[in-house]
């Protein structure tokens, strides 16, 4: 288990990382940012990692930005602070955008497990997530409007596969509090469970036990070719599927089936 504002615990293919810093609701300071980064950097290069579940410490997913950091905002040199988060970095998502894109570019599944609050950022991170289960008591918000913002934290790459674009401007515009009921009906979470972690988690098991090259295959599949073309995306499942068909993962699975066994896997490559 890592200490810090971000902690990672891989047990079985699974890695259990969670945001914390409870005290503040997990708010996005400085520090926080640089540390979701880091672990979602080191998870993304992890061989033995085959499902991410992403929860938070505490009473809450994540309140969004720290209140003491935007505070600064007004200061000059507090600006050119922040300047410097949208400024790009390595690839196309800048500082402050790669705490939520990070998750989204992940090569394996990523789960998050929502409670309390999911607001500004917080719901950004979340959006991140392949999957999203949230506790009946969640309250999410896109809240930058609220502080004569927009989102900026990769909104534009997660909600458009997610909501039509007239309800993604209404809660753009508004920055209306909303639950998990309406969240879940209008496609922002994928279900709600009493105990959101726990099934997440169970729900990591269950993939963890399928194939890696396979798991890891599909989600790359869709991220590329779910708002590409028609060629883009044809040429792409043959290309991937041209890869596993033979691996020893894909054999493996063959034999398990016939041999009516659980399969077992290696990790991926």
């Amino acid at each position: 288990m890592s200490e810090g504002l971000v902690t990672i615990d891989v047990r079985d293919g699974v890695a259990d990382v969670r945001l914390n810093r409870p005290e503040k609701y997990n708010a996005l300071s400085p520090e926080m940012f640089r540390a979701i980064i880091d672990a979602g950097e080191r998870l993304a290069v992890s061989k033995d990692v085959r499902v991410v579940v992403l929860s938070g410490n505490g009473s809450g997913f994540c309140a969004g930005l720290d209140m003491g950091s935007f505070a600064g905002m007004a200061k000059s040199e507090q600006k050119n602070s922040t300047d410097s988060l949208l400024m790009a970095s390595d690839g196309p998502a800048n500082h402050a955008q790669r705490p939520a894109y990070v998750w989204k570019r992940l090569p394996v599944p990523v789960i998050s497990a929502l409670h309390g609050v999911a607001y500004g950022g917080g719901a950004q991170i979340a959006l991140g997530a392949d999957i999203r289960i949230a506790s009946p008591d969640l309250k999410m918000s896109i809240m930058e409007i609220k502080w004569g913002l927009i989102p900026d934290m990769s909104l534009t790459q997660t909600l458009r596969d997610l909501v039509p674009l007239d309800l993604a401007k209404m809660l753009m515009f508004t920055g209306r509090i909303f639950s998990a009921q309406e969240a879940q009906k209008w496609g922002l979470v994928t279900e709600v469970a009493e105990d959101p972690l726990a099934q997440a988690m169970a729900l990591a098991q269950e993939i963890a036990g399928k194939s890696p090259d396979a798991i890891r295959a599909g989600k790359q599949l869709f991220e590329t070719a779910w708002q590409a073309d028609e060629r883009t995306g044809l040429e792409l499942e043959a290309s991937l599927q041209k890869a596993l068909i033979g691996s020893s993962n894909q054999l493996e699975a063959i034999r398990a089936n016939f041999e009516k066994r659980p399969a077992v896997y290696v990790d991926a490559q």
